[in-house]
């Protein structure tokens, strides 16, 4: 492995089918995403000359040349600057991985309550992650990338408790690696919101991992009704927080926002339990909106790990940006959203409190829903402060008001 280091920014969405929308959930329409032309056509007004005055034409071609070489030396100008102000090993997270290549994961792990599901234990092929090493790959060998990464869940302290290993670097190619094969190094990174990238693309054997521990990868939509804090699931959806996490380092959220608002009526109980008999809705006990930056073009983002929609869950629809936050179990959901992340329990009283917020009916894809009459727009932002246990239990458990 070399020693020098990139930051870990992007990692490159690739696009895949969407998949179905049971239960209702519909993409917001939305207006298409604004193209600029970056040069746009220049008009010069007309230099008027006199029938047969000599030189006209050499005039009028060294205008143009005058101009092409005006052109040429400012787009020269602006790569020598553009390189001299990007930090050495600056690299956007969206670009790090090769696009087509597809999240890795023995199994199709899961996350959440529902009976059968596996822990969620994900990275991504041909990435390898920097940093300080806690074992070293060649004393700590593994047959597969999974184990490799429960290795390092491992050394988190409890439930969802602070880890001494966050990121993982498997080789799992055994032609290709080598003498390599099998090894598992565990890392500790500075900051593992924006790990360090050693190096990605279709030569590099490794597959690499991020693990968040207590008080790490959450981030807050910021309301004015409070801020919901979401537990972000690297190990599960690598490619969705990957996007999230970009978002962040743009500071770009102006496109953010919740738009459709329905409660639990009398369908779900305040755990988000279904009840006997009861219809599966419309309403169907979810807050729906944006998440993306205005006035970029956005790219699909691949299904990912699509486990038992819980109480506080947030998932896409579809392959994105929209997204929703289930205010209930949706057990007849499974196996359709890609979940990135969990509300913490002590927040879904917020969300409860959108979801009553008025609306007005309307009719999207011949599925009836509610349209808050304002949106709620949110800003999204980075918390630092450490936060109690994440129990993905816990929103199933937390009582609030009815809605």
């Amino acid at each position: 492995m070399n020693n020098h280091s990139l930051s870990f920014l992007k990692i490159l969405i690739i696009t895949l089918p969407k998949w179905g929308r049971p239960g209702g959930l519909v993409p917001h329409r939305s207006l298409p995403p604004l193209s600029i032309s970056p040069l746009e056509s220049l008009k010069f007004p007309s230099m008027g000359k006199r029938p047969g005055d000599p030189g006209g034409g050499r005039s009028r071609a060294s205008l143009w040349i005058i101009l092409a070489a005006l052109f040429i030396s400012c787009s020269l100008a602006y790569m020598v600057l553009t390189v001299a102000v990007r930090r050495p090993g600056s690299l956007s997270l969206l670009s790090a991985v090769v696009p087509g290549l597809a999240s890795v994961g023995e199994g199709r792990e899961m996350v959440g309550g529902g009976g059968g599901e596996e822990e969620c234990c994900r990275g991504v092929e041909h990435l390898e992650l920097w940093g300080a090493a806690v074992k070293w790959g060649t004393d700590h060998k593994f047959k597969t990338s999974r184990e490799c990464c429960l290795a390092c869940k491992a050394m988190c302290g409890g439930l969802d408790g602070p880890c001494l290993c966050d990121s993982w670097v498997f080789c799992g190619d055994k032609e290709r690696c080598g003498n390599k094969f099998g090894e598992c190094w565990l890392k500790k990174q500075k900051d593992a919101l924006f790990p360090a990238l050693q190096e990605s693309g279709e030569r590099v054997i490794w597959t690499s991992g991020l693990i968040f521990g207590k008080g790490e990868g959450i981030v807050g939509f910021e309301t004015d009704y409070g801020t919901l804090h979401i537990k972000l699931f690297p190990d599960c959806a690598p490619r969705s927080v990957a996007y999230i996490v970009e978002l962040l380092r743009l500071r770009l959220c102006d496109g953010c926002q919740i738009h459709r608002a329905e409660g639990r009526a009398q369908y779900w109980d305040s755990k988000g339990n279904h009840i006997a008999d009861a219809s599966f809705g419309p309403p169907y006990a979810m807050i729906q909106g944006t998440l993306e930056a205005g006035g970029l073009s956005f790219e699909k983002i691949p299904a990912e790990v699509c486990p038992t929609i819980r109480r506080g869950s947030v998932a896409w629809v579809g392959s994105g940006p929209e997204f929703f936050i289930s205010l209930a179990n949706h057990d007849e959901w499974q196996g359709a959203y890609t979940v990135f992340g969990s509300v913490l329990p002590e927040d879904m009283e917020i969300a409860e409190k959108i979801a009553i917020l008025p609306t007005k009916p309307d009719v999207w894809n011949n599925i009836n829903v509610s349209v808050l009459d304002k949106p709620v727009h949110f800003r999204l932002k980075r918390i630092t402060n450490s936060h109690g246990h994440l129990n993905l239990n816990a929103n199933s458990n937390s009582g609030s008001r009815e809605s």
